[in-house]
């Protein structure tokens, strides 16, 4: 299959449509799962003015004097759930130039016995700056839409698949992980290199990622190339993560992809929205039809980020590996050479 130049663009409101624009967009969607693991979302009935909040909030929080953004650090968290300096999260042993305030879902602190797993620590509030209130109700509306959008996108997922449409309903509706990282990366002229973030895969069901107007996303090709992903208006880019490619035994692909840092004078914001499992949830593998199992390649065998059916597991390996100064002050118990410290994907 020659290598595509462009990614394809896919509306969702067909889905919503006639059988037969119903039948045509999950046929795209396939081919898009196959082809690429990587596409454009039109039609998603997101209003303009929410995504307009959201760019406007995030470039107000940016311009936050140092200090106000620094007294909500990640490393203050053991929720791994703040604000990032450039180049302190690690992609693949290399620094990302990229800041960053991560938030997740607002849910009570687990308490903690002898028999509770490390995971259930990830668990908590976020943090929010005092100097921009407004920050939070946006945060969290943005979260509620891209969440109920992403299940959406779940849902077509799992017709394409001829599955039930909520076949993954029983691991995501006891508290699916609604991950959000509003994101600056700094132009080439402010940064130690060009790795904006390195070459990764996404660790959740699908990640939602809304890009302002500069470039620099690419997605790695079957020959090796890079794809540039520039910004559409009024597009998300829609990417499969490994739980999907892990259900699927690797009939939808979650493919490698990376950003580059921008041109010196220029910034790049974007905002990820990442839905995942419950914490507690495992992985099904799903029985899928033999025309459909027959192309399924099985999960992507990387000796550098092992995979594990259970969502907890893999979700704190990938953080402990990408926030080092976190894992050092909440999870020092669990850094011993025997513990299991591998490199994750960038979720």
């Amino acid at each position: 299959m020659p290598t595509p130049k462009t990614l394809p663009i896919l509306d969702i409101s067909k889905f919503d449509g006639s059988p037969e624009e119903r039948a045509a967009f999950l046929a795209e969607l396939g081919d898009a799962a196959r082809d690429v693991g990587f596409f454009y979302l039109t039609g998603h009935g997101v209003p303009d003015a929410l995504i307009h909040d959201i760019v406007a909030a995030s470039r107000q929080f940016f311009a936050l004097p140092d200090a106000e953004k620094l007294a909500i650090e990640m490393v203050n968290s053991p929720h791994f759930r703040g604000y990032t300096r450039a180049g302190l999260e690690i992609t693949r042993g290399r620094a990302d130039w990229r800041e960053q305030i991560d938030f997740s879902s607002e849910r009570e602190v687990l308490p903690r016995t002898p028999g509770t797993p490390d995971w259930a620590r990830l668990q908590g509030p976020n943090q929010w700056p005092a100097a921009l209130p407004e920050l939070k109700p946006t945060v969290l509306e943005w979260q509620r839409q891209l969440t109920d959008l992403g299940i959406r996108v779940l849902e077509a997922f799992a017709l394409a698949l001829r599955q039930d449409k909520d076949v993954f309903a029983p691991i995501y509706e006891t508290g699916a992980v609604q991950h959000i990282k509003l994101i600056r990366y700094p132009g080439r002229d402010a940064t130690g290199g060009d790795q904006g973030v390195g070459a990764h895969k996404d660790g959740g069901f699908l990640t939602l990622l809304l890009q302002d107007v500069q470039g620099g996303l690419q997605v790695e090709a079957d020959d090796g190339s890079w794809i540039d992903a520039p910004p559409i208006p009024g597009t998300f880019i829609v990417n499969i993560g490994e739980v999907l490619e892990m259900a699927s035994n690797g009939y939808l692909r979650a493919t490698v992809h990376r950003v580059v840092t921008p041109p010196a004078g220029k910034d790049r914001l974007s905002v990820a929205f990442f839905l995942g499992a419950a914490l507690d949830a495992h992985i099904p593998l799903l029985d899928l039809d033999a025309d459909l199992a027959a192309q399924a390649l099985g999960p992507t065998a990387d000796p550098l980020n092992p995979l594990f059916r259970e969502i907890g597991q893999n979700y704190l390996k990938g953080r402990l590996r990408s926030h080092p100064d976190v894992a050092q002050r909440h999870y020092a118990d669990l850094l011993d050479p025997a513990a299991k410290r591998e490199p994750a994907s960038a979720y």
